[in-house]
């Protein structure tokens, strides 16, 4: 699932009309994530801090005698993953067509090109209200890097958003406890900042970078008018990540059988599988509530459950695909990588702090 961004040389804007770019990227965008995220999130706090419960697990497959129904199930799954997730994967797409159709050029480089902790704070805070799942704000991410806004800043947003949503967080004290919270705050914080900015050393300049700059030149060149260039830039981004997605989010419900193995109920073995399967799989924003929920209902121990807390939603095989065009194979392997490695860490504590 790998964005080949359809390459232009933005135009230089005058301040006025810079102005009213930004403006009208903010409108679309705000009105765009309220009525994507923000007012539906606000109603389902309400049923969380009523209810205890925002749900039941999306995971049909796991945990019970599937050996007749493997595929129905894993249609199930993919339908049910895509339902949730659709407006706010049609979101994604149009908020990073509007970076490449709409911002000025080296703008985004100018506020987030430099490889500091400055730059890596302003991405993962701005990640925040976006509330996106990890491949909701995959191409919003892969277009920043395409940008010119540094890896660090690029990453910290792709990470931030669904590590450290608030509404999550919300959700996450009533239903499961305040415990879990500090656990994913605390992790989330470090993986979004911490693993970043630490990225930007992993940083290949000129593969990416070279590759990207060979499309551009060799590009036609693009309409004048913000609206032809910013249909022909979603267009072509959409034929590019729907077929690949909708398979890799198949193929991960097949595998949803055999990834989580609930009698593994404890124990650093446990953890470690967890990590790495959590890891790999997708899921929607704040899925992992139920999830964990379910699991521990099975027998699943605070440890494994403690590390899908972080792997679980931080990143997906499906959205590293998605922006493995923006970011060299170095930064990718080492993200993921570390995602396991801290996942497993605060399984780990969990295991002894929630027992």
């Amino acid at each position: 699932m790998q964005i080949t961004h359809e390459p232009s040389v933005k135009p230089n804007h005058h301040p006025r009309r810079l102005w009213l770019m930004l403006g009208l990227f903010i409108i679309i965008t705000v009105a765009g994530l309220a009525y994507v995220k923000w007012w539906p999130y606000y109603d389902k706090a309400l049923i969380a801090i009523n209810d205890r419960s925002i749900g039941s697990s999306i995971l049909t497959g796991v945990g019970s005698d599937v050996s007749g129904s493997i595929w129905e199930t894993s249609l199930d799954y993919t339908i049910k993953y895509f339902k949730a997730i659709w407006k706010a994967a049609v979101l994604g797409m149009i908020i990073a067509a509007m970076i490449q159709a709409l911002l000025p050029a080296n703008w985004l480089q100018r506020l987030l090109g430099r490889k500091s902790m400055k730059s890596t704070l302003i991405g993962g805070v701005s990640a925040m209200p976006g509330m996106m799942c990890t491949c909701c704000a995959a191409p919003i991410a892969a277009e920043m890097k395409q940008s010119k806004a540094s890896v660090g800043a690029s990453l910290a947003f792709w990470l931030g958003n669904p590590l450290l949503n608030p509404a999550t967080l919300i959700f996450m004290t009533f239903v499961l406890s305040w415990k879990f919270t500090v656990l994913r705050l605390v992790f989330g914080i470090i993986v979004t900042f911490g693993v970043s900015y630490i990225a930007n050393r992993f940083a290949d300049p000129d593969k990416a970078g070279k590759f990207l700059e060979r499309q551009r030149q060799a590009a036609p060149p693009q309409p004048r008018s913000f609206g032809l260039r910013w249909l022909k830039s979603l267009s072509v981004m959409f034929l590019q990540v729907a077929p690949v997605y909708v398979a890799s989010v198949f193929i991960l419900a097949i595998l949803q059988h055999f990834m989580f193995p609930v009698w593994m109920n404890e124990g650093i073995v446990a953890i470690i599988v967890f990590a790495i399967a959590g890891t790999l799989f997708v899921i929607p924003t704040a899925a992992e509530i139920p999830i964990i929920q379910s699991f521990q209902s099975l027998g699943a121990g605070a440890g494994p459950a403690s590390a899908l807390l972080i792997t679980l939603p931080a990143i997906s095989l499906p959205s590293v695909l998605l922006v493995s065009k923006a970011f060299s194979l170095k930064v990718l392997f080492f993200v993921t990588g570390s995602v396991i490695v801290l996942g497993a860490v605060c399984g780990i504590i969990g295991s002894i702090w929630l027992t």
